[in-house]
């Protein structure tokens, strides 16, 4: 089986690549790909978030030639004027199929969402408040934020573990 991966962000593939090989016992291949996700860089909303999931998963089932797809995709949404980070994943199938997921949400510090709402990206705006780089890459604002506790790659592994959850019911039931 041929699975795509609409990211080369190596906290990403990283989650897609232990879900995979823990629940599929038939032989995979992964092919990931840097593929448009159809929304801003700095994804501002749930839905806006949850779109770019799905974006990213479609273009890499059609630019991998896989059998199944996978897009994740990290955004921020706004809640009782809180900002909070919002993760979402989606899986595509080849028969057109497009399963879909989210993830844990935490607020952000007030000095993180008002850099955010002033126009720049999460990831560099992490970078720049803990001195590091690449934090998207690795722990991620979800990492920094729970004391690393929980890091990029756990956060989207449960996303993932959602999407494969429905996959394999929807192979059981959908016949």
């Amino acid at each position: 089986m041929k699975v795509g991966i609409g990211t080369t962000n190596k906290a990403k593939v990283g989650a897609v690549l232990s879900v995979m090989t823990k629940y599929f016992h038939d032989i995979l291949t992964f092919e990931h790909i840097s593929v448009d996700s159809g929304v801003s860089a700095q994804p501002m909303s749930a839905e806006e978030t949850r779109k770019g999931s799905i974006n990213r998963s479609r273009n890499a089932l059609v630019q991998t030639n896989a059998n199944l797809a996978f897009g994740l995709e990290g955004g921020v949404t706004m809640i009782d004027d809180i900002m909070y980070l919002c993760n979402w994943g989606s899986l595509a199938l080849e028969n057109g199929k497009v399963f879909t997921a989210a993830g844990a949400q935490i607020p952000l510090p007030k000095e993180i969402a008002d850099q955010i709402l002033a126009g720049r990206e999460l990831g560099p705006v992490m970078d720049d408040f803990i001195h590091q780089l690449d934090t998207r890459q690795n722990s991620g604002a979800i990492g920094i934020l729970t004391d690393g506790m929980i890091d990029r790659k756990e956060m989207f592994e449960h996303i993932l573990q959602q999407l494969v959850g429905q996959y394999f019911f929807y192979q059981k039931y959908s016949k």
